[in-house]
């Protein structure tokens, strides 16, 4: 069964045979997140966090970890990826919405489902496999014809998250110096968890023609098409 709902600003569905309950759990722990988490919305935790409205007794636990995600990717890439970079408020989308949906997952998973594939508008998280013997594909856009894949992974028990320039513009921006980045038009990482993977793959993109050395030191498998559409690849990417 393939369940949809729009959240965060995009479509999210749930392909995942029953476990009707788990899968509303799922859905109002997303809604959650996208009401507390979002800077967008005034508010929202975040906001109030940002505007400095909260103590830090006053702040929930989720928040704390969401700060420290920030922080351990913030180091981990030199401040390539940052939350809050010069010039701009306080922004964690980079680490949320993969975190938030992995989350879904393990709701989904704590309830016994042991084959489903959550895909958060192209980021994706799987268990199992889609039929005995095949894994799930997870296709990824051709950066320059919006119908076409330049590749289609195989995927079981991971995650799959993709930063491109494509669909909403130049909105990655390099944390070390707040400029939109430039280098690359599209990064698809392949990691045990959407956590990682988001936060991976925005933290490469913000990094340019430098995130390709950086990432072949992550955990992580790469799918990276730089601005001269040249393609880098890791290889134990696994292809379907």
């Amino acid at each position: 069964m393939n369940r949809v709902e729009h959240i965060m600003g995009l479509p999210i569905s749930m392909s995942v045979d029953g476990f009707d309950d788990a899968q509303d759990d799922a859905f109002a722990w997303l809604r959650e997140v996208d009401e507390r988490f979002s800077p967008f919305k005034p508010g929202s935790e975040v906001s109030r966090y940002d505007r400095g409205e909260l103590a830090l007794e006053e702040m929930s636990d989720e928040l704390h970890l969401i700060l420290a995600l920030c922080a351990y990717y913030e180091q981990l890439s030199g401040g390539a990826f940052s939350a809050r970079p010069p010039g701009r408020g306080f922004d964690p989308c980079g680490v949320v919405k993969g975190w938030a949906v992995q989350r879904a997952a393990d709701i989904l998973r704590a309830a016994g489902a042991s084959r489903f594939c959550l895909n958060a508008g192209g980021d994706v998280v799987t268990a199992g496999e889609a039929a005995p013997g095949r894994p799930w594909r997870v296709g990824v856009r051709h950066p320059d014809e919006p119908d076409v894949l330049c590749c289609v992974l195989a995927s079981r028990d991971g995650a799959v998250a993709t930063s491109a320039a494509y669909e909403r513009g130049s909105h990655i921006v390099d944390g070390r110096t707040g400029a939109a980045a430039s280098g690359l038009v599209s990064v698809t990482v392949a990691a045990p968890d959407l956590t990682s993977a988001d936060a991976l793959a925005t933290a490469i993109f913000a990094m340019g023609r430098d995130g390709i050395a950086w990432a072949a030191e992550q955990d992580c498998e790469v799918f990276i098409v730089d601005a001269d559409r040249k393609v880098h690849r890791s290889a134990g990417l696994r292809l379907a």
